[in-house]
């Protein structure tokens, strides 16, 4: 054999080498992490999302349960929000930490639990809140179980004392939007899941308003949140599926009108709105009970004026609605009187919504309501930690 023959046999052994050496590692990196994909059943999924799984409504999400969960990332679609998206993201029923996301994969930091068994992510924001889930993935031993829902289901309507809007300047709203305000703290003190569809400056009637095409009576209906107006990748709406909702919501909870009023709403409209809004919802919800809320915010007793007088709204109309219903047999409506509930103290003199702690105190005097409503929180969350 020739010396050249010898180098080009040599060189060639060594390529298959390295080629096995590449594929064993590649091999090794595949077997170190377990993919789920978006539509693989152990995902449980609350909120609103599309059939391209992409998510619509502050506080739309997902949880996981598992045993040995120590890594996790998402792998997320073209139309997440960009530069970033923010989600709430709680760890075995700890408090939710704020984690920024954008297309492409995304590490979701566990903390400190070796095992991080039930993982929850939200959606924080009421706008350039979309993600689109591809897929995830774990460490290949982490084992995926089903999660079970709590026996409580939080659904809620509303406007922007709902679904509140990240504070893009220190101090103006609430840092972490949704999962601050009233609704996710009730629900966590319940030990109640939960689904948000409220839409900042939204009119319970369909009408624009503050930047919102539609109303909530029309929204509510739709996969889509107001948002998808300005939205060029998908600028249409669709019907919601409420099938999608398993299990379904076992209370509903309404607190809208400020932007009705603000756009002019007379109140006998406002009442037929709301009337035939609950008789819509009936088709879907039949026996749960509804809680009408009276306006919580300084609302509750009116908007302050600079020269000191106060101008209030639809004062008699929310009993009125409650006692209508109740008149044409449904008796599972309730008046949840919020007047007291939030004091001056407890909002930004700037735009009279509730600040963190006037959330905290809004969410401590309605779960003392439905304390003497009859509803008491969970002992224990169904998929323990």
């Amino acid at each position: 054999m020739s010396l050249i023959a010898l180098h080009v046999l040599v060189a060639l052994a060594s390529l298959v080498v390295s080629t096995q050496a590449l594929s064993s590692h590649e091999t090794t990196i595949t077997q170190s992490l377990n993919t789920l994909h978006a539509q693989d059943a152990k995902i449980f999924y609350h909120g609103r999302w599309d059939f391209q799984q992409g998510t619509w409504w502050a506080g739309s999400g997902l949880k996981l349960h598992a045993n040995n969960m120590q890594s996790l990332d998402l792998h997320l679609g073209a139309h997440t929000t960009s530069p970033v998206a923010s989600l709430g993201v709680s760890v075995n029923y700890g408090p939710y930490i704020t984690v920024n996301v954008s297309s492409g994969s995304n590490s979701i930091p566990l903390g400190n639990d070796a095992d991080a068994s039930v993982v929850r992510i939200v959606t924080e924001g009421w706008q350039n809140n979309r993600i689109q889930l591809e897929s995830l993935t774990t460490n290949h031993d982490a084992r995926l179980q089903t999660y079970v829902p709590s026996q409580v289901r939080l659904q809620i309507i509303g406007d922007s004392l709902s679904a509140v809007r990240i504070g893009l300047l220190s101090g103006q709203y609430l840092p972490q939007g949704v999962v601050q305000a009233w609704p996710f703290l009730t629900a966590e003190s319940l030990k109640a899941e939960l689904n948000v569809n409220a839409q900042p400056g939204a009119a319970l009637k369909d009408i624009p308003a503050w930047g919102n095409v539609h109303g909530v009576s029309y929204e509510f209906f739709r996969t889509e949140d107001t948002g998808y107006y300005y939205t060029t990748d998908h600028n249409f709406t669709t019907p919601w599926d409420f099938a999608k909702d398993d299990p379904p919501p076992t209370h509903i909870m309404i607190h809208i009108g400020a932007n009705d009023a603000s756009q002019n709403v007379t109140s006998s409209d406002f009442e037929q709105t709301y009337l035939n809004f609950v008789s819509r919802l009936r088709t879907i919800y039949h026996t749960q009970p509804i809680f009408v809320f009276t306006p919580i915010s300084l609302s509750t007793w009116g908007w302050p004026a600079a020269d000191g007088s106060i101008s209030y709204y639809y004062t008699d109309s929310y009993p009125k609605i409650v006692q209508e219903r109740r008149t044409l047999g449904d008796k599972n409506v309730f008046l949840v009187n919020t007047t007291g509930w939030i004091r001056w103290e407890d909002v930004f003199p700037d735009n009279i919504h509730p600040t963190v702690s006037g959330h905290q105190r809004v969410a401590g005097f309605f779960e003392d309501w439905l304390k003497g409503w009859g509803l008491t929180p969970e002992v224990s969350w169904p998929t323990h930690a």
